[in-house]
């Protein structure tokens, strides 16, 4: 099993971080992905999201959500990946947040995990990095 970790502050709130991760839309415009749909339900438990990022396009279905310090998905299909979950633990810290992203997964076929681990870890630090940031406008005031 691969896992990746990443831990980072954030000045948002708890509620501002959950609201961002609720809602699958938004996630072009703080994240590396192009674009995001909600084929079915949502948002909360049980909510199917469609991501495209290039050429590739991955289905997640949420399987923890509790506001404003828990959300969880795995992925459906799209990544060459098995078993694939994340789980985004959101607490207090000062003024804002303390984001922890945790996703672990195998590869498809053997040896390719640590590959897959290596790509996914960039990309998901990304995506960490941009759920923590402040929001543009609130940055130029």
């Amino acid at each position: 099993m691969q896992r990746i970790s990443r831990t980072v502050k954030s000045p948002l709130p708890p509620d501002e971080v959950f609201g961002r991760l609720a809602d699958a839309t938004s996630w072009p415009r703080w994240s590396p992905i192009g674009a995001a749909e909600v084929e079915r339900g949502g948002p909360g438990l049980g909510e199917i999201r469609r991501f495209t990022t290039g050429r590739v396009i991955s289905r997640e279905e949420v399987v923890a959500f509790e506001p404003p310090r828990r959300f969880a998905y795995r992925l459906l299909s799209g990544l060459p990946l098995r078993d694939y979950r994340a789980e985004v633990a959101i607490t207090p810290a000062g003024d804002g947040s303390r984001i922890q992203w945790t996703s672990t997964f195998r590869g498809r076929w053997p040896g390719s995990g640590p590959l897959y681990r290596m790509v996914l870890d960039r990309f998901i630090g990304k995506v960490v990095d941009g759920l923590a940031a402040a929001p543009v406008d609130a940055v130029n005031g």
